[in-house]
């Protein structure tokens, strides 16, 4: 069975894409800069976490990391 795990976060880069800070990313979705700092570097966002952001800037959850297979 493969196992999909994120890998690195795409975050930074898809709120590049939209021309847009991060601050009015925090301010439509009601995540703190903070948190959405966490999510371009470290954290794995939860899953309602990722739909908000996703519909946001207009991806596929998936497109906010890459991803890695792996067996198990």
């Amino acid at each position: 069975m493969n196992v999909y795990k994120p890998k690195k976060s795409n975050l930074k880069s898809l709120i590049a894409d939209k021309n847009m800070k991060i601050q009015a990313l925090s301010k439509k979705t009601n995540i703190s800069v903070d948190q959405l700092n966490d999510y371009q570097s470290k954290k794995v966002m939860s899953l309602s976490n990722a739909m908000t952001i996703a519909k946001e800037l207009d991806c596929q959850i998936e497109e906010l990391y890459d991803w890695k297979i792996v067996k198990e």
